[in-house]
């Protein structure tokens, strides 16, 4: 297992606003993704996988240029998953620890992003498949949507959070919305687009 908050001291500086801020919302998605791993005993997802994921999903920020919420990289924002997968592989880790923990990053914007997607909209990301697949990627990407780094005092509803996939496409709504029923047993309401 990796020890996320030495993988997170490694690099971000402790006691900075960007600490702070990834400390708040990776444990406010640990927190989600944990109450939902316990009222789902039957899938017998490892808890401690799910926390040590949610909480280094979003190690690649440090490296983009998002000013807003203390990001003074170089990278569009969009890359911020495939460079925390980067990061994670470069540890001194064998990589059959190292893997899930990236795949976790690389694949939990928006709702995950299609290679159709990636080419149509011309984002600045390799045109591969990054969708979540497993139980635990989709439960890190899903439990990710409640909680915006830049309104760190907010949570989001279900409808909120899939009103603010919109922009990815109305695949990934309906990808969000499945997760919901999923995880959260939700019921969209009638009339609503699925």
């Amino acid at each position: 297992m990796i020890d996320y908050v030495s993988v997170i001291k490694r690099y971000y500086k402790e006691d900075t606003p960007l600490w702070d801020i990834l400390l708040h919302h990776s444990r406010q998605v640990a927190g989600r993704a944990l109450s939902i791993c316990d009222r789902h005993p039957e899938w017998q997802l490892d808890r401690q996988f799910i926390e040590a994921a949610s909480m280094l999903h979003d190690i690649g920020i440090t490296r983009c240029d998002a000013p807003g919420i203390a990001c003074f990289g170089t990278e569009p924002y969009i890359r911020h998953g495939l460079l925390g997968g980067e990061m994670l592989r470069q540890l001194p880790l064998e990589p059959a620890i190292t893997e899930p923990f990236a795949r976790i990053c690389e694949r939990h914007t928006g709702a995950g992003i299609t290679t159709d997607e990636i080419r149509l909209q011309h984002l600045p990301l390799p045109e591969r498949d990054l969708q979540p697949e497993t139980l635990a990627e989709q439960l890190v990407c899903y439990a990710d949507k409640f909680y915006s780094k830049s309104h760190l005092e907010r949570e989001k509803t279900i409808d909120e959070a899939a009103r603010s996939l919109r922009k990815f496409g109305e695949e990934g709504v309906v990808r969000f919305l499945r997760w919901a029923a999923l995880f959260e047993d939700y019921q969209a309401p009638s009339g609503a687009q699925q």
